[in-house]
């Protein structure tokens, strides 16, 4: 487990079949955490993704609620 150093903020970097993953565990210990998390939590393709994801791999995914929170989300950008 290999580690960078971003504005003075250790991030946990790990390596899976030759893929660096980093931590947004780490990322959020950082003084601008609500804005990290915030704005990767509100880009349109992180929604878009998280609910394809749930939609193969969660068999209780809600599809129409996620519709309803997704074009919310959508609108305010």
């Amino acid at each position: 487990m290999a580690k960078i150093t971003v504005q003075n903020t250790p991030i946990t970097v790990i390596g899976v079949d030759g893929d660096d993953y980093i931590s947004l565990t780490d990322m959020a210990k950082s003084q601008l955490q609500e804005h990290i998390i915030f704005r990767l939590l509100s880009l349109k393709g992180t929604i878009e993704y998280l609910g394809e994801w749930e939609m193969l791999y969660n068999p209780d995914f809600n599809c129409t609620e996620f519709g309803t929170i997704k074009n919310a989300a959508c609108r305010k950008q």
